[in-house]
Order: C-alpha cells, then sequence, then structure tokens
C-alpha cells in the first residue's frame, strides 16, 4: 500500500472525530469544513514528522487544534481590521457582516458547553466528547497535567452554575402560573 492509500484509510477512520471536535471548539460553523481541510492537509505534510511510537488520533486532533486556534486569531485580526475602517469611516455603512451560526444541538448543555471559554471548551470536547484522558488531553494541548485538571474543574463549575440558574429559572415560571 503507497503513502497516499494508507493516509486515505487514516482520514476515512479519522474524519468523523476529526469533524466533531473542530465543529464544537470553532465559534463560526461555515468555517469547520475548511479548518477539517486544512487540518488533514498539515497532517499530510508532517506525516515525515510523526513519532509512530505515539497514537495517531490525538496527534492529528492537535494538528486540528491548532488549525481552529488559526482560525480564530485570522478572523480576530480581520475583526480588529474592520474596526479599524469603521473608526476611521465614521458615517459609512458597517462593513461588519453578520454570520450564521447554525448550532448543532438545541440541547441546553451543548448550549452550555459552547459558551465556554475556548480554554475550558477545548479540554471537554477532548474529554469528555472525544473520550479522551486527561493525560491524552495534556499531551494534544501541549500543557501540563494539572492545567488540564483545573480546566476541566473550572469547566465544570461552570456549567453546574449554568444549570442551576435554569433550574431556579424554571422553578420561577412554574411557580407564576
Amino acid at each position: 500500500m503507497g503513502r497516499q492509500e494508507a493516509y486515505s484509510e487514516l482520514y476515512e477512520r479519522t474524519v468523523q472525530d476529526v469533524y466533531k471536535t473542530v465543529h464544537f471548539l470553532s465559534d463560526n460553523k461555515t468555517d469547520v469544513d475548511d479548518i477539517v481541510q486544512d487540518s488533514f492537509i498539515q497532517a499530510f505534510k508532517a506525516l515525515d514528522k510523526y513519532d509512530m511510537e505515539r497514537p495517531f488520533k490525538p496527534w492529528l486532533l492537535g494538528i486540528a487544534i491548532k488549525q481552529v486556534h488559526a482560525y480564530r486569531r485570522k478572523k480576530w485580526m480581520r475583526l480588529r481590521t474592520i474596526r479599524r475602517v469603521e473608526e476611521q469611516e465614521i458615517g459609512k455603512e458597517s462593513l461588519l457582516y453578520n454570520q450564521a451560526d447554525e448550532r448543532l444541538a438545541n440541547d441546553d448543555l451543548f448550549r452550555s458547553i459552547e459558551q465556554l471559554p475556548f480554554k475550558l471548551k477545548q479540554v471537554v470536547i477532548l474529554h469528555y466528547l472525544n473520550d479522551y484522558s486527561q493525560e491524552v488531553v495534556a499531551g494534544i494541548l501541549d500543557i501540563p497535567l494539572g492545567t488540564v485538571k483545573s480546566r476541566v474543574h473550572a469547566a465544570l463549575k461552570k456549567l453546574r452554575q449554568k444549570e442551576e440558574i435554569r433550574q431556579n429559572d424554571a422553578k420561577k415560571v412554574r411557580n407564576v402560573q
């Protein structure tokens, strides 16, 4: 089997995991397909650097997360540029456009996860959605294990607080009726 055939097989086995990870970490759902594609292109280019002693999927997800970071940086830079133009051209039509935010899940939990800060959201997605141990998550993100643990703890605390608020609001509505 040649390099391309082997890579195609790896792609088929991992594309769903990469896609769902990128989907949940990406603010702009219209960028998900591009980020996934760029992730696999980067992985293909870096195959010579891949350490065969390490599991492939966590390595690939690390590349995908770096691509999400790159897209976020590009978006932030575009936004800064747009804001500068708007400040210089007061009175002209706004150059900002509304981007459709297609949410995969209508579920309260997924909405709450999506509202988490990016650093917390990425550890939750990797640990709970992709079922990686905290040690593997630390390796993917290239951060200390203690940082992963504290981010998971902080994320769960925020999610619990949001759930308590939601339940209290539901009780108030029932009491009013």
